[in-house]
């Protein structure tokens, strides 16, 4: 693609780099075909290669993001299918989130817009604030339906239960079990520990078991995803910060293998911290921490976990996020066949489910068009149960189906000695449940 910067523009180092991405695309539409909004939508101002135009048009001018343009980039749900499909190599995600930085900085939003998009950054990241969240929604949800768009779809997609607390998630060492192998430091994220707080503990029980000593570290918190999805470049930055210094801090006292990620929307994020330093006083750090990032199927696969599982059915449900922005597609399907599961994909695998952070939150329509088609196509394998490996996608598809939807950390911890995950119950035979 042809583009025409000014010199003093490309001075930008944000600009230069979106220039570089913007020239490798060659307009082939390869794109479309696997663009979930262009499947729904059919329109090209929907698909890759159509909001690339628009950013390519609003960046060279150098003028405020317009209402047509912001439309169409607020439908991307940065699944990053396309950046799978394109056989140019155009980086895409970094694009766009240029492309979303400049519509915060530039363009204001309507009020309501603008009260929904602050209220999403001031609570989701913090688990505290987050479950108080989740109480208010559960005690407003005998009126869901009445609620339009973002607040309706806001209280549907809080979970009937929210769990109490876990002090697993407090700072503190789990030693590994017999021989150490690795001295890893654990993300225990920020709305899963709210959401969801039996997969952390399944992680910890899974890789102490496995010989790794598990560290969590003082001063963690939320990787910066979903701000740095909004534009919230300041927030997403500062957040990603206090990571990056945490866990530096345990690597120079005690040494680390590895910084493992449950949740596939954060990995995505942390593998890319070197990206997001670049030129400041942290890119050193931000990319040794980013080289040390790892989704837990990978290293349970270079640990050799394997398992002895009852032989259940388990539809394999690939996050875009760990397919597509992190391209681990092997490690989860391989890791629970090992463990003696019966594994099965859905047709159309490489689509996205429409949670993709807080978009089933602020794109509620598109969302649930894209939540019913994955569920169709994970329902046709006859599953007993859904692994994933994303808490937003776990979120997303408990909300339309009565088959149990578990993290693929759960599955391997029940398999090599832990707890059976909650939800089997009824499909686990009783003698295999007592064990």
């Amino acid at each position: 693609m042809q583009t025409s910067f000014t010199e003093t523009q490309l001075a930008d180092p944000a600009i230069a780099r979106s220039n570089r991405i913007l020239r490798s695309c060659v307009h082939c539409g390869f794109c479309t075909a696997t663009c979930p909004t262009y499947q729904v939508l059919g329109d090209e101002l929907d698909s890759p290669r159509g909001r690339i135009y628009l950013i390519k048009d609003m960046l060279e001018s150098g003028r405020p993001a317009d209402e047509k343009t912001v439309k169409h980039i607020d439908r991307c749900l940065s699944c990053l299918a396309c950046m799978t499909t394109c056989p140019s190599g155009v980086h895409y995600m970094h694009l766009v989130d240029h492309a979303r930085e400049h519509i915060e900085k530039t363009y204001r939003r309507p009020f309501m817009d603008r009260a929904i998009r602050w209220t999403l950054a001031k609570v989701l990241p913090y688990p505290g604030r987050f479950r108080l969240a989740l109480f208010g929604a559960k005690l407003a949800r005998p009126i869901a339906g009445l609620l339009p768009g973002t607040l309706g779809a806001m209280v549907r997609f809080a979970p009937r239960e929210v769990p109490p607390v876990s002090r697993l998630d407090d700072p503190q060492v789990f030693p590994a079990q017999g021989t150490r192998r690795a001295r890893v430091a654990l993300l225990t994220g920020c709305a899963q520990r709210a959401l969801d707080t039996e997969i952390n503990a399944a992680t910890i029980r899974l890789l102490t078991r496995a010989g790794v000593e598990v560290v969590i570290a003082r001063g963690m918190g939320c990787c910066g995803a979903l701000t740095h999805h909004m534009g919230k470049t300041d927030d997403s930055h500062a957040q990603a910060a206090r990571n990056i210094r945490a866990w530096m801090a345990e690597k120079r006292a005690g040494g680390l293998d590895a910084v493992v990620i449950n949740t596939s929307g954060c990995g995505t994020t942390v593998k890319d911290y070197g990206h997001m330093f670049a030129g400041t006083d942290l890119a050193s750090d931000a990319a040794e921490v980013a080289a040390l990032a790892r989704d837990v199927t990978e290293l349970a696969a270079q640990l050799g976990i394997g398992g002895a599982a009852p032989r259940l059915r388990v539809a394999y449900h690939a996050a875009c996020s760990l397919q597509h922005g992190q391209k681990v597609t092997a490690a989860p399907k391989q890791l629970l066949k090992a463990a003696g599961f019966e594994v099965v994909e859905p047709a159309d695998a490489h689509l996205c489910c429409g949670s993709a952070g807080t978009y089933n939150l602020m794109q509620p329509e598109i969302s649930g068009k894209l939540k019913e088609r994955k569920l169709a196509t994970l329902a046709a394998t006859q599953p007993q149960v859904i692994a994933a490996g994303n808490i937003g996608c776990m979120m997303q598809l408990r909300s339309g189906t009565g088959t149990p939807v578990v993290h693929t950390a759960q599955l391997l911890d029940w398999a090599t000695g832990g707890p059976v995950p909650a939800g089997l119950e009824a499909v686990v035979p009783p003698a295999v449940a007592a064990e």
